[in-house]
Parts: structure tokens; C-alpha cells; sequence
């Protein structure tokens, strides 16, 4: 009988392109999991991988036990579905991967939904940004991962997961209450208002940094940034303390000091798409049925953002 764990290695493999990046996505090293793989083709005693130099590619039959491979993964996942199913109620270790700007809005509350609802689960949180809250949930090491994927950018969505949309999450503009921008009805802002201001954004080849930068790009100006940072509530701090602008996601403006005020920007396509990823098959276990029900009726909105114009 093939070794299950060995089939998934070759999966990996054939989504990620690198033996390296296999052994990163399961915590081990590149020599392990060649060796797992030497292995997966003795047991079938048949050629799976092509080597060149320090290339590795799958054969045709690679990619054909591949396509079986996940055949047999989602039987799996659907024998576990049934299992729980038939024990009853959800109960049992849940265990979620969330984004840090989801921790205070949306996953504290989850955990208070379920001790009400459900208090046989328990919930278990680990903080981790969306790539590797996938890594996580494909590693069984996660059963949910929150996750989300910035509008403007069309990343495209990882493999071997399904998405339930949860909430669009728009980006707004973080101002000084004194900035000129800043009008009494507090209408909608184009984002060329702010050509002229010093910037805080996120670091360049992060979602959030090249989705300001294209946003700022497309409006026709490249911001003058003065600080580089990847934690919201320090992008709050420094432009209520400086007075620079900052452009983040309407859940992380949840706590603004007095000096500061929150705006929406003319471009709607400016916002984040907020998602919850499960493994193919496991959405109707008990469990995750119950976590992602909870989740969809979370509405999580800052306390006193006044609505749209």
C-alpha cells in the first residue's frame, strides 16, 4: 500500500516546483524529503521525478498517481466529514490561523460565539499571515485559516483549498483631523488629494505595501514615504504623532487617538477581500461547519464609523 504522507509530498512538489520549498512548507528538510520521495518511487517501483542538475520535475506518471493522489485525498477527508458527522454535535479541537489585523475583530469574537454556541469546541488561534496560514491548513496543522487577498492586486488563490467569502474589508485613508483633505461631511477621498503628503506604508513585496503603491500609481502619483512598517497599529502612532498619511484597512482603524480621523477613497476596487479557507471535503464537519457559521455572522466594523456618504 503507498504511503499517504509520500503521495502528498509529490503533490507538493508538483505545486510548489522545488524540493526545497516542499520541505519548507512541511517544516523538514530537503533531504528528507528526498528521501521520501526515493522512496514513493521504490515503493511503486516506478519513475516519478526527472533530475537535472539540481532540478527535479515529475514524469508523466508523476503527474498521472498526482491526479489520483487527490482522489484519494478527498475520500479521506470525506471519511473524516462522515465520522464526525455521526458523532453528534461539533465538539473537539478547532484549531484557526488568522491574520494579525483579524485577531481583535474577528477571531476574539469568534472564540466568544462558540464558548455561547458551541462550548464542546475549543477553539484553538494561531497567528500567522495568509500565506502561511495556508502552509498550516495543508500541513492538517489548521482546520480554518483567515485569510485575505487585496482587490486591486487579483493575486490569484492557492491550490488545493476552497474559499468562503466572509466580508470586504475597504482600505481608508488615516488622516490628521487638520489636514485639507479633511472636509466637514467628511465625503469620500480621491486619493490625488493626498499627492503632496508624506506617506507611512508597508514595506515594498508586501500585499499591503504594492496595494497602496498601485493605488497611489494609478491615481497618478508615487507617495513620499517616510516610514516603512508592517504593524498597523505603529503606522496609527506614527501619523498621529508626526502627522503623516497612512492608507490600512477599515478593521484595523477600530481605536484612532482624538487627533486623527478615518476617510473612505473614491476607489471602491481599493479594499480587501476577507476569506475563510478550508481543505476540499472537511466544510460539513461538525466542527468547521459550526466555526465557519459563526464566522458569517460576524460583522465586524469599527464602533462609531459613521456610514457611507
Amino acid at each position: 500500500m503507498l504511503d499517504v504522507r509520500r503521495l502528498v509530498l509529490l503533490r507538493d512538489l508538483e505545486v510548489h516546483g522545488t524540493v526545497t520549498a516542499v520541505a519548507d512548507l512541511h517544516g523538514v528538510t530537503p533531504s528528507a524529503v528526498s528521501q521520501q520521495l526515493r522512496l514513493l518511487e521504490e515503493e511503486t517501483r516506478t519513475r516519478l521525478l526527472e533530475r537535472t542538475g539540481r532540478s527535479v520535475h515529475l514524469t508523466a506518471a508523476g503527474r498521472r498517481l498526482n491526479g489520483d493522489t487527490e482522489h484519494v485525498l478527498a475520500a479521506l477527508e470525506r471519511a473524516r466529514s462522515r465520522l464526525h458527522t455521526a458523532a453528534g454535535s461539533p465538539a473537539g479541537p478547532l484549531h484557526l490561523a488568522c491574520f494579525p489585523s483579524a485577531l481583535a475583530p474577528v477571531a476574539a469574537p469568534l472564540a466568544t460565539a462558540l464558548e455561547d454556541t458551541h462550548p464542546d469546541v475549543r477553539l484553538h488561534i494561531t497567528e500567522a499571515e495568509p500565506e502561511a496560514a495556508v502552509r498550516l491548513l495543508l500541513q492538517r496543522r489548521a482546520d480554518v485559516a483567515l485569510v485575505y487577498r487585496y482587490d486591486n492586486l487579483a493575486t490569484p488563490p492557492s491550490e488545493g483549498v476552497e474559499y468562503r467569502t466572509l466580508l470586504t474589508d475597504p482600505l481608508v485613508a488615516v488622516l490628521p483631523r487638520h489636514h485639507p483633505a479633511v472636509r466637514p461631511d467628511r465625503a469620500p477621498l480621491d486619493l490625488r488629494e493626498l499627492a503632496d503628503t508624506t506617506w507611512i506604508t508597508a514595506p515594498a513585496q508586501t500585499a499591503c505595501g504594492d496595494a497602496v503603491l498601485q493605488a497611489c500609481r494609478s491615481a497618478g502619483f508615487t507617495p513620499r514615504v517616510r516610514h516603512v512598517c508592517t504593524d498597523f497599529t505603529a503606522m496609527i502612532a506614527l501619523a498621529g504623532s508626526a502627522g503623516h498619511a497612512a492608507l490600512i484597512p477599515l478593521l484595523a482603524a477600530s481605536h484612532l487617538p482624538p487627533a486623527l480621523t478615518a476617510l473612505r477613497v473614491t476607489d471602491t476596487a481599493l479594499a480587501r477581500t476577507i476569506e475563510a479557507a478550508v481543505r476540499p471535503g472537511t466544510g460539513h464537519e461538525p466542527a468547521i461547519a459550526a466555526t465557519l457559521a459563526a464566522l458569517r455572522a460576524l460583522r465586524p466594523e469599527p464602533v462609531g464609523w459613521p456610514p457611507a456618504a
